[in-house]
């Protein structure tokens, strides 16, 4: 089911992102993830490689994974969009609206306990149009059976060094989570 996924996003031309990419990037890991971590969109090198966080702010992810106890083998990562917004600004709603089946057919077939929304662009999208990472990061909101624990996209800390002690508070707070929930 996700690889069917994988190769519609492939081969997509729902909106104008398609034209300027190199590669889409439909996602990357575990099948089965409890966790899916979901970010707004991919970047440079993400744009290069069709792999989702392989750039700065991935590095600074698979930090923040390995201090929770998780490898990126262990989780499923993708993004609201599947493919690059000129130079790394913000999605358009038309273009999140483009892709919302795609991510939410995604999400049907991993079945994940836990969803992680990277950022203020996955917040909104996947939680509430008017939330403030300042005040939702780090907390536990359900949906449907699912928990999601938004989190500050791992790019942050990248442009404001102040917010790595909340990244990282956040992924202790996950870690603990996941220890008493998926048990």
């Amino acid at each position: 089911m996700l690889e069917a996924i994988a190769e519609e996003i492939r081969s997509c031309t729902r909106c104008a992102l398609a034209e300027g990419r190199t590669n889409a990037v439909p996602g990357a890991g575990a099948t089965d993830a409890d966790i899916v971590f979901i970010g707004e969109g991919p970047g440079v090198q993400e744009d290069r490689q069709g792999l989702p966080f392989v750039g700065p702010a991935g590095k600074v992810l698979d930090e923040l994974l390995e201090q929770a106890g998780l490898s990126r083998a262990q989780v499923f990562i993708t993004n609201i969009v599947k493919c690059r917004p000129p130079g790394n600004r913000d999605p358009l709603p038309e273009e999140i609206r483009a892709c919302r089946d795609y991510l939410d057919g995604q999400i049907a077939a991993i079945n994940p306990q836990v969803i992680c929304p990277l950022g203020r662009p996955a917040t909104q999208t996947l939680l509430d149009p008017k939330a403030s990472m300042g005040k939702v990061h780090g907390r536990r909101f359900e949906r449907d059976g699912i928990l999601y624990v938004p989190i500050y996209h791992p790019a942050a800390c990248l442009h404001n060094p102040n917010l790595r002690p909340a990244l990282v508070e956040d992924f202790e707070k996950l870690k603990a989570l996941l220890e008493r929930h998926l048990q």
